[in-house]
């Protein structure tokens, strides 16, 4: 038998490892070979192959140009109905017509979906459990297991070992990524009795229950913050007129529009009642452009396989995916991306502590632009920094202003949704219009009354996160509960 040295300091030997050509089956993966190799699955109980217990089928898209097959009352899903163990509703409709007429298909309640196309599969394996009857679209799988599988234990053994499963079904490409079908009916799953996969079921259930308590606890907090900071202030918000045409139209002075732009947006009737009220704030209001020291557009940098000079430095390039809707910045994920940055471009954005990035373009349809961050010393200190172009940062007199506080300020504007009229939008791709986000007035008590919103708003922040740790490790906890049963 021959042997290997692996002479190469820089490679991490227990990532690295001998494959006979022989040993080859139809795909050459590293990801692959190295689960199959070292990860081995050794059951407590017989095991079947998903071909064996679980019949599939797919689903397709109505002509959406058909206004006939949409908006009906049957659920069609969509990998981004995959977000909850139960599916009980979708975000889109059809209607029988759109059914009759279309590729998709109808899984019937206690049915197991599965995403089988999705960028998503990077990471993460969604699965749900159908609590209603709906229709899929191509990107999705209906599972049907055969007697003597429970849908909810097939759905619970895919999750619980997701993350061992994913590297042996999940083929790369340069679009998206996907499962091959032929290696995810070739996965084994062990059978146990009914009994043993309602014992797994219940654990299951009982973590599902306090992950819904602790969101519910969270989004609750969570959403105290933006009252919290306005009341502070004295800022009221008006009520939202009714959306009609007599409440949609409105007049403006041609001297507020001359030498600018003209976006009904940035004028309407709700916008301009709520500059309204943070104008009537008791407090001085100077311009954000007033209190910016530094600002400076990112860099996307070069590929960080590329064979470049030393002057490029390798970074964690936050993008717009970073942005946490309800924290600050989600780094601790495997979808972050390293890119090399030229030295002397890191120098002049010149990143510190404190400094505030600003999503100013991409977005969606119901996720607009204008999303803030705070560079913190934790994320500082455990990563070389960098943003993309689509990524702007300020830098703020702090003898005028906290950064923190202005922080939790343009993250309620963007909430109460006054970043919606500083944007623009060209072939789908949203566009902060800087030069009105930084004309926008910041109410400004004094420095220590600041520093205390702040503090405050960190401190709910902090609750929040610790009943997050608390879902994940009641998670890790079902988790390890499962696989003790299941494995040797």
């Amino acid at each position: 038998m021959s042997t290997y040295t692996i002479s190469n300091t820089k490679l991490n030997p227990n990532r690295v490892f001998i494959l006979q050509k022989s040993e080859l089956e139809k795909r050459f993966d590293p990801a692959y070979y190295y689960e199959l190799r070292n990860n081995k699955f050794e059951f407590a109980y017989s095991s079947k192959t998903i071909s064996r217990i679980v019949k599939s089928y797919s689903g397709g898209t109505p002509n959406k140009s058909n206004i006939a097959y949409w908006n009906g009352n049957i659920c069609w899903a969509s990998p981004k109905d995959m977000k909850d163990f139960y599916l009980s509703d979708t975000q889109d409709k059809i209607t029988f017509a759109g059914v009759k007429n279309s590729s998709t298909k109808i899984a019937p309640i206690g049915s197991v979906l599965i995403v089988f196309r999705s960028g998503i599969l990077q990471h993460t394996l969604p699965v749900s459990v159908t609590k209603v009857e709906s229709s899929i679209n191509q990107d999705l799988k209906v599972l049907v297991p055969s007697k003597g599988l429970l849908p909810e234990y097939l759905a619970i053994f895919l999750k619980t070992f997701e993350k061992r499963i994913l590297p042996r079904i999940v083929k790369h490409s340069t679009t998206v990524q996907s499962i091959n079908q032929e290696d995810f009916n070739r996965l084994s799953i062990p059978i146990p009795k009914i009994e043993i996969q309602k014992i797994i079921i219940g654990i299951y259930k009982t973590y599902l229950i306090q992950k819904k308590q602790n969101e519910a606890e969270t989004e609750k907090l969570l959403a105290s913050i933006d009252d919290y900071l306005l009341g502070e202030l004295g800022i009221k918000l008006p009520e939202l007129p009714e959306n009609n045409l007599e409440n949609r139209m409105f007049t403006v002075s041609l001297k507020e529009i001359s030498g600018g732009r003209f976006d009904p947006k940035l004028y309407d009737n709700t916008t301009q009642a709520i500059r309204n009220a943070i104008e009537k704030a008791n407090f001085d209001k100077p311009k954000l452009k007033e209190l910016v020291t530094s600002s400076i557009a990112g860099d996307w940098g070069k590929d960080e396989n590329e064979n470049l000079a030393d002057n490029f430095k390798r970074c964690l390039v936050i993008r717009a995916t970073e942005f946490d809707n309800l924290y600050n910045l989600n780094l601790d994920n495997s979808r972050v991306k390293y890119r090399l940055i030229n030295s002397g471009k890191l120098d002049r954005i010149d990143i510190q502590e404190n400094d505030l990035l600003i999503e100013k373009s991409g977005g969606s349809p119901d996720q607009p632009v204008g999303r803030i961050s705070i560079l913190t010393n934790d994320i500082l200190k455990t990563h070389q920094i960098g943003y993309s172009n689509f990524i702007h940062k300020i830098r703020v007199d702090n003898s005028k202003i906290n950064s923190e506080y202005l922080f939790c300020f343009l993250k309620t504007v963007h909430n109460i949704k006054l970043t919606d009229a500083m944007q623009s939008q060209t072939n789908g791709i949203r566009n902060l219009i800087m030069s009105n986000y930084f004309n926008q007035i910041i109410p400004l008590p004094k420095i220590d009354k600041q520093k205390e919103i702040a503090n405050h708003i960190s401190e709910i922040r902090k609750q929040a996160q610790k009943l997050k740790n608390q879902t994940a490790e009641a998670l890790k906890s079902a988790s390890n509960e499962i696989e003790k049963i299941l494995l040797n």
